[in-house]
């Protein structure tokens, strides 16, 4: 029995850091991003048919997904952050003065 065409397309809108680590994730795993949505699809319809735990299962994903793209940003934004203040602060005090931000 010869497989379905796909001819369907679905646009799915997320941060250029997480579709970056899907991508990887995929290559890695040695499968297309397109096989891996099918696949993930497939499994919510399930065999009746139907979308079972939809909202749920795409919360998940969603919150796995940047939580772990988050963690190294913002660690990284801190580390930023922190040296940027460092250097404004140049009496090291702990407080950016108006003089000390204006210079």
């Amino acid at each position: 029995m010869r497989a379905p065409k796909k001819s369907e397309t679905l646009e799915v809108r997320l941060p250029f850091e997480t579709k970056t680590a899907f991508m990887a994730l995929c290559r890695a795993r040695g499968r297309s991003a397109s096989d891996a949505v099918r696949g993930f699809i497939e499994a919510e319809i399930g065999a009746r048919g139907r979308l079972k735990g939809w909202p749920t299962a795409v919360a998940a994903a969603a919150g796995l997904a940047l939580g772990a793209m988050a963690a190294p940003t913002l660690a990284q934004a801190d580390a930023r952050s922190d040296a940027a203040f460092e250097r404004l602060d140049a009496n090291g005090d702990g407080v950016v003065s108006k003089a000390e931000f204006a210079r």
